[in-house]
C-alpha cells in the first residue's frame, strides 16, 4: 500500500468535512489509517450529497411502490414509471444549487447535463427538461446577475443539446439573495426491454470510461455541495465544472446505441464524485468489485494524482461494464460518434474497489461501506420547532386595513414577480425542438406528445416555499396537491412524483424539524392521490451568513394523458360560456403573496388543505375533461381568485375574453379576492352542459357554484374590480421584461 501521500490526521480528515466518529469509523473499516487518496475517497462518499447521511431515515418514510412503477426510488439513476404500450418514461430532478451561487453560467449549464445523463444512461431518450428556480428580491444587486447567467447556462446548454425546455417556475424571496436554488428536471422515453441498469457484473468483464477526458474542474464538487456558502465560497470556482453540450449530445446517441445493441453490461454517468462514485455504487449494486488502473484514465491536464483523477468531476463521461467479446463492438460504436472510450479496469469478484498507479494499490476499499444503503453513515438528527412558527400564527387578518382602490392592487399583484409572465426567460429556451410538445402553451402544465401512441404526457414543477415557511407539513402537502391540480387541468391523470429537496444545515434542530415535517407531508399527500415518489434529490446547507433559505421542497408531477385530443387549456373562450369554481371557498391570506406585496408581512398559516377534498375535486375535474363538457380549466394559487380569473382572460393567444363576475363576500372582501384557496378550479362550459356538470361535482361530492359570464373586453368582478383586459395583459406581460431591462 502507497504511503507516499500527505500524512492523514484527524485534523486533515476534518479539513475534508468528515468528523471524528466517521475517521475512527473509516480506520476500523480499513483496519488502519487511510492513506490520502482513500480519506478524499471516504470524504466525497460520505458527504452528504452523496451519503444522504443526515436525510436518508426520513426518505425511508416516502411511499416509494405503486402499480406503474418499473424502477422505484434509489434503485437506478431515475425513477421508470409504465405508460403502457411497452413504453416508460424515467424522469428525475436534481440540484446544482451551490455551483450555481458562484459560477451561475456553468453551475447551471451543468445541472442541466447532469440530469440528462442520469436520464439516458438509463436507455431513455431525453423528450423533454424543466427548471425550478429560486431567486433573491428582484431588485437586489445579486439578483439580476444571478439570474441572467442562470438562465442563459440553461438554455445554452439546453438548446444546444438538442432537448426541450418545456416548464418550470420561478420565485423571488430575500431569503435567497446569497443563495439561489437551481434544480433541473429532465424526462426520456425507453422500450421496456431497452432500460439499462446501473450494476457492475461478471468476473473478468472490463471498466470503460468513455467520453471527455478527465481535468482538475469540479474536484470536491459534491464536498462543496454539503457545506453553507461563505464570504469564502467564492474561491471554490474549481469546485464549479465546465460543460460541453454538444459533446454531451454525441455521448447520448453513442450511448444509446450501444444499450439498443445489447453491448453493454452496465452503465452510470460520472456525476458527483466522478470516477469514485460511478466505480463504488456499481460494484456495491452488483455485489461485485473492481480493480481500476488510474494511468489508463485519459487527463487533459498534466501531472494528476490519483486523488484529483478519482475525485474530478468533469462532465460529459460514463462508465461502462462490458463483456469482453463485446468490446470492440462498444469501441466501433464509440468510435463512430468520435469519443474516447478506454479501457480502465476490470471487474472483480471481492467486493473491493482497488486503484492502481505504475502497478501500484494507491487505493483499496470495500465498495458497499463507501455508499448509501452499505456502509456510510446514517444520522438521525435532533428537531425542535422554531419559534418564528408560534409568533408568525399569532398574526390576525382583522388587524389589516382593507384597500381603497382593488383595481390598483390587483394590478400590484399581477405584476409581482412571483405571479407575472416569465417570457423573458422561457423565451430564451427551445421548447419546441423535436416537436412533440403542443403547441399552445396557455395550460397549467406541459403537454408532450407520445406520438407514435396518440397518448401525452403532462410535467410540472411547483412549491410555495412561504407556505412551507409556514407550516412544512401543510406546505408539502400543497406542494404535491397543486403540481397535481396541475397536471390534472390539462386533462391528464397524476401518476408519480419526484421531489428536490433544498433546506438549510441538517445539524440546526429548527432546520431538520422543517426538513422532517416536510417528508411527513409529502409521503402524507402522495398517499391520498396516490403518486408514488420514483426518487430526487435532497440539498442541504442552503445558507449564507444572512441566515437560511425558506424549505423549499420542489415537486416535480408526471402525468399521463389517453388521448392528446383530451389536452385542455386554461384560457376563456366563448361569449355567454358559464364559468364555475370547483371547490369550496376558505378564505386563506396566510402566507399569500397580496399579504407580503401589499401589506409587507409573512405571517399567518399556510393555508387549510384537506387531502379528500382535493381528490375528490381533481377526480371531478378531470371527469369533465374527458367526458368534453367543459372548454378550460385553471387552478386557483398565487395571488387567489381574481388573480387566476384575470389570467383566465388574457391568457388567450389571440384575443383576450373578458367577464363578468359575483362573488359571494360576506366579510373582508380582500380576503375573498386574494386568498389563495386550496382544492378549487375555474372551469367554463357552455349553457347546455350545466347540468351535466352538476351532476359529476355531486357525485364527487366537491362543491361547484356557478360565479359569472365570459364575455366583454373587461374583467369585472362585484362592484369592486373593473379593469380592461388589455391593460391587465400589458402588466402580466411587460413586468419582468422591465425590470430585467433597468438592470
Amino acid at each position: 500500500m502507497s504511503t507516499k501521500e500527505t500524512d492523514v490526521t484527524l485534523a486533515v480528515a476534518i479539513e475534508h468535512g468528515l468528523n471524528d466518529e466517521e475517521f475512527a469509523r473509516i480506520r476500523e473499516i480499513l483496519g488502519r489509517s487511510p492513506n490520502f487518496t482513500e480519506l478524499g475517497i471516504f470524504s466525497v462518499m460520505w458527504s452528504e450529497h452523496c451519503s444522504y447521511k443526515n436525510s436518508i431515515a426520513e426518505l425511508k418514510k416516502l411511499p416509494r411502490t405503486g402499480t406503474r412503477l418499473l424502477v422505484g426510488a434509489g434503485e437506478e439513476n431515475a425513477g421508470l414509471v409504465d405508460i403502457g404500450d411497452g413504453l416508460a418514461i424515467a424522469f428525475k430532478i436534481e440540484s446544482h444549487n451551490h455551483p450555481s451561487a458562484v459560477e451561475p453560467y456553468q453551475g447551471a449549464a451543468t445541472g442541466v447535463g447532469g440530469i440528462m445523463r442520469d436520464v439516458f444512461t438509463m436507455g431513455a431518450r431525453p423528450i423533454a427538461a424543466l427548471n425550478s428556480l429560486r431567486f433573491g428580491a428582484i431588485d437586489h444587486p445579486r439578483t439580476g446577475h444571478l439570474m441572467s447567467g442562470i438562465v442563459k447556462g440553461i438554455g445554452d446548454y439546453g438548446n444546444s443539446f438538442g432537448v426541450p425546455t418545456v416548464a418550470g417556475d420561478v420565485y423571488f424571496d430575500e431569503c435567497y439573495n446569497e443563495n439561489p436554488l437551481v434544480n433541473a428536471m429532465a424526462v426520456g422515453i425507453v422500450r421496456h426491454g431497452e432500460v439499462a441498469r446501473a450494476v457492475a457484473r461478471g468476473r473478468g468483464n472490463s471498466v470503460y470510461i468513455v467520453g471527455s477526458s478527465t481535468g482538475r474542474d469540479g474536484i470536491h464538487g459534491a464536498t462543496f455541495a454539503s457545506e453553507e456558502l461563505s464570504e469564502e465560497s467564492e474561491s471554490r470556482r474549481p469546485s464549479v465544472q465546465v460543460g460541453d453540450p454538444f459533446t454531451e449530445k454525441l455521448l447520448l446517441e453513442a450511448t444509446l446505441e450501444a444499450i439498443k445493441a445489447g453491448c453493454i453490461v452496465g452503465i452510470q454517468d460520472m456525476g458527483a464524485a466522478g470516477i469514485t462514485c460511478s466505480t463504488s455504487e456499481m460494484s456495491a449494486k452488483g455485489r461485485s468489485g473492481m480493480v481500476i488502473d488510474i494511468d489508463e484514465v485519459p487527463t487533459r491536464e498534466e501531472n494528476m494524482t490519483p486523488y484529483e483523477i478519482l475525485l474530478s468531476e468533469s462532465q460529459e463521461r460514463m462508465l461502462l461494464v462490458v463483456e469482453p467479446e463485446q468490446e470492440e463492438e462498444v469501441k466501433r460504436i464509440f468510435a463512430k460518434w468520435d469519443l474516447r472510450c478506454k479501457k480502465i479496469g476490470t471487474v472483480t469478484d471481492d467486493g473491493q474497489l482497488r486503484v492502481r498507479r505504475d502497478g501500484e494499490v494507491v487505493a483499496e476499499i470495500p465498495a458497499e461501506v463507501l455508499v448509501l444503503g452499505g456502509g456510510a453513515p446514517v444520522y438521525h438528527r435532533e428537531s425542535r420547532m422554531p419559534d418564528y412558527i408560534n409568533e408568525a400564527r399569532k398574526f390576525d387578518v382583522a388587524s389589516l386595513h382593507e384597500p381603497d382602490d382593488y383595481n390598483s392592487v390587483l394590478l400590484t399583484l399581477i405584476g409581482s414577480p412571483n405571479i407575472c409572465s416569465r417570457n423573458w426567460i422561457f423565451t430564451q429556451y427551445d421548447s419546441m425542438v423535436r416537436t412533440n410538445t403542443t403547441t399552445d402553451m396557455t395550460g397549467d402544465a406541459a403537454v408532450i406528445r407520445i406520438k407514435e401512441t396518440g397518448k401525452a404526457i403532462a410535467l410540472k414543477t411547483d412549491c410555495n416555499p412561504r407556505y412551507v415557511y409556514l407550516n412544512p407539513f401543510i406546505g408539502a402537502q400543497i406542494a404535491v396537491a397543486e403540481c397535481a391540480r396541475n397536471v390534472v387541468c390539462v386533462g391528464a391523470q397524476p401518476l408519480a412524483i419526484t421531489n428536490c429537496l433544498n433546506f438549510g444545515n441538517p445539524y440546526k434542530p429548527e432546520i431538520f424539524w422543517q426538513f422532517k415535517e416536510t417528508i411527513r407531508g409529502i409521503g402524507e399527500a402522495c398517499r391520498h392521490l396516490n403518486t408514488p415518489v420514483t426518487g430526487g434529490n435532497v440539498s442541504f446547507y442552503n445558507e449564507s451568513p444572512e441566515g437560511a433559505i425558506y424549505p423549499t421542497p420542489v415537486i416535480g408531477m408526471l402525468g399521463l394523458m389517453d388521448s392528446i385530443g383530451q389536452r385542455m387549456t386554461a384560457h376563456f373562450k366563448s361569449a355567454g360560456d358559464a364559468i364555475f369554481v370547483i371547490g369550496a371557498p376558505k378564505r386563506s391570506l396566510g402566507g399569500s403573496e397580496y399579504l407580503k406585496l401589499i401589506h409587507g408581512i409573512v405571517a399567518g398559516d399556510a393555508p387549510k388543505l384537506d387531502l379528500e377534498e382535493e381528490r375528490n375535486v381533481q377526480a371531478a375535474c378531470l371527469e369533465m375533461i374527458r367526458t368534453g363538457l367543459i372548454k378550460s380549466a385553471h387552478d386557483i394559487s398565487e395571488g387567489g381568485i381574481a388573480v387566476a380569473l384575470a389570467e383566465c382572460c388574457m391568457m388567450n393567444p389571440d384575443e383576450t375574453s373578458g367577464a363578468t363576475v359575483q362573488l359571494r363576500a360576506p366579510g373582508r372582501i380582500d380576503e375573498v379576492l386574494f386568498g389563495e384557496d386550496q382544492s378549487r378550479i375555474i372551469v367554463t362550459s357552455s349553457q347546455d352542459h350545466i347540468k351535466r356538470i352538476r351532476e359529476i361535482a355531486r357525485r364527487h361530492s366537491v362543491t361547484i357554484e356557478e360565479i359569472g359570464r365570459v364575455g366583454g373586453k373587461s374583467l369585472v368582478i362585484n362592484n369592486t374590480i373593473h379593469i380592461e383586459c388589455h391593460q391587465l395583459g400589458e402588466r402580466y406581460r411587460e413586468s419582468l421584461r422591465k425590470r430585467m431591462e433597468r438592470g
